[in-house]
């Protein structure tokens, strides 16, 4: 069992003793040995086989001897006995937004209600709002909270998704049988959130692929398998289809089943105005549907199609009917950007505050991925559960970044550390977290809300314009708050923002971790008409964040965005002169 997965059980417990009503302190101590995991610079494995487990701080004796027998063994069993003793259905509930361990626990003592939907009855019927410590407020807001829940219940971040699919479709290319083979449907348009995962292969003989398919690792379950298709339950509980075609049908099978729906109903149409059908099976020259081969026209590839059919070629990403084949028709469509033009990430986050890793260490990963910089950009005072820096702290992180960039310059290497901060839009008095005298010191600015989401939008939207109006800050983070499948957005008028954005030159931030995607894809065209400019960052809190940069790149590409349209795709001299006009303006 790895330090992640262990993290994940050890937050578990935490919420499990909760729920049971242990010492909260018993609680805690699980929650930071799961933070103190997270932050591990070496391999768990490495520390238990050299019995260093004791040298590392925030670990006691008793969840060090946990720690021993879940890497040993792969399991454990204070764990698995902690979860029979606790309502499966009371531990759904803390999922729930607006409940949490505290309040479960007393809905389940006072009212006996274990379940998600013993909850939600027992809203309808007024009892929540009468508990003490709830009320009417409370109530509504888990009710709201229910329905989220379940209006997400099968969906997928892309993350997840991608995690499992592309270790199948590389196994799949593997394959003796197989001749082409890719993902279709949302995935391969790239969408945020992702219901299921299909695979298309052509082969000459499907049986084998299909029993290959069927026993990849990840796969859990079995749904359905027949000749030519196959459904199965990966991991986490996300759906995977395969179909098998012909290697004449896969372009055409492959453009019908990425989709999506009303991309093809645009496409059947230009086929039917030029005297052909389209469908997943080929195209045909005929005025009635049909699948003869005698009518078939040959296309070897999607490109081909799209040819037919008077159309530049439409990348996956685009096509949403929203607005590709106007551009199409006329050989319009951009050059989107390739995550592999990206030069580094500007917002992200060291030891210094809540990341997990040291300057060094980022420095010198950063450096040897290929990466020309890194923005250090730790929270602000403000933002004290992430250990936020006061303005004396962020004078010695300065003096700290200034030190490794001297080391590396005199290795001999390229890349540098830029100083930063990501610092606070307050809920009060309409101010930075920072003065203005100690934001002109840092390299970088970002500016975010971390508190008082239940503002109105109006008054939500002064604060934030507050931070695009002055000089100092160069980018808005995170703009809307929203965190995929977990959490809506606040109330914000994101258009007003980047119209402010693009009179101030102000850039936003398309925050790369996929829990946020902000700002979202339908946004970028806009703020594009505005001349505000990208900035795909990591938000980074641990190395393996530096991989976001690829998932950013590819939710800027679904916006239509170009390598010009991103401020991080400039080398390092440039992007020192991008980071000053707003200043000396």
């Amino acid at each position: 069992m790895d330090k992640d997965r262990l993290a994940e059980i050890f937050e578990e417990v935490a919420v499990l003793l909760e729920l049971k009503g242990e010492n909260p302190f018993k609680a805690r101590a699980y929650t930071n040995a799961a933070r103190t995991l997270t932050q591990l610079n070496e391999p768990l494995e490495t520390l238990v086989k050299e019995n260093r487990l004791g040298e590392v701080k925030g670990i006691g004796e008793r969840i060090q001897e946990k720690i021993k027998e879940a890497v040993t063994t792969g399991r454990l069993s204070y764990y698995e006995e902690l979860k029979q003793s606790v309502p499966e259905g009371l531990v759904h509930m803390v999922d729930i937004p607006g409940l949490g361990p505290k309040k479960a626990k007393a809905v389940y003592e006072k009212l006996g209600v274990a379940s998600i939907e013993d909850l939600e009855k027992a809203c309808h019927q007024d009892q929540i709002a009468h508990l003490e410590g709830f009320g009417q407020k409370t109530q509504s807001k888990i009710l709201e909270g229910i329905e989220f829940k379940r209006k997400y219940a099968s969906r997928h971040l892309v993350s997840d998704v991608l995690a499992l699919a592309e270790p199948i479709l590389a196994s799949l290319q593997e394959h003796p049988e197989v001749i082409r083979c890719d993902i279709a449907g949302s995935l391969r348009r790239f969408k945020e959130v992702i219901g299921d995962v299909d695979f298309l292969v052509s082969a000459k003989k499907s049986a084998g692929v299909i029993d290959f398919f069927t026993q990849q690792p990840g796969v859990v379950s079995v749904s359905a398998k027949g000749d030519t298709k196959a459904s199965v339950i990966l991991e986490k509980g996300i759906q995977g289809d395969l179909r098998v075609v012909s290697d004449t049908q896969f372009p055409f099978a492959l453009a019908y089943f990425t989709g999506s729906k009303e991309h093809n109903i645009v496409m059947r149409q230009r086929s039917i105005q030029r005297g052909m059908h389209l469908n997943e099976y080929g195209l045909f020259q005929s005025r009635e549907e049909t699948r003869d081969p005698k009518y078939l026209v040959p296309c070897r590839t999607e490109e081909e199609i799209f040819a037919k059919l008077d159309l530049q070629y439409i990348p996956p990403e685009l096509r949403e009917d929203n607005g590709e084949f106007e551009a199409a028709e006329k050989g319009k469509l951009p050059k989107l950007l390739e995550w592999t033009d990206l030069k580094g990430s500007l917002h992200n986050h060291s030891n210094w505050s809540d990341g997990r890793d040291s300057l060094e260490q980022i420095a010198d990963h950063m450096e040897s991925i290929g990466c020309d910089y890194w923005g250090i950009t730790d929270h602000s005072k403000s933002s004290f559960q992430a250990n936020g820096l006061s303005p004396e702290r962020v004078r010695k992180q300065i003096k700290a970044v200034n030190e490794v960039n001297q080391r590396l310059k005199d290795q001999g290497k390229r890349f540098r550390l830029l100083t930063g901060s990501e610092v606070d839009i307050l809920s009060h008095g309409k101010k930075l977290d920072f003065d203005d005298s100690l934001l002109a010191e840092l390299d970088i600015v970002v500016a975010s809300i971390h508190q008082g989401f239940s503002q109105s939008e109006s008054e939500m939207t002064k604060r934030i314009l507050t931070a695009v109006e002055n000089r100092y800050v160069h980018m808005l983070g995170h703009l809307t708050g929203r965190l995929l499948l977990e959490r809506e957005a606040y109330k914000v008028d994101q258009y007003a923002i980047i119209d402010a954005c693009g009179e101030t030159g102000t850039w936003i931030e398309l925050n790369a971790n996929p829990l946020r995607f902000d700002l979202d894809w339908r946004l970028w065209q806009y703020a594009k008409s505005k001349g505000v400019k990208c900035v795909i960052n990591c938000d980074a809190h641990r190395h393996e964040h530096a991989g976001f940069l690829r998932l950013g790149a590819g939710i800027a590409r679904k916006g239509w965005l170009t390598k010009k349209d991103v401020i991080n795709t400039l080398p390092m001299k440039s992007l020192t002169k991008e980071l000053q006009k707003k200043r000396s303006g």
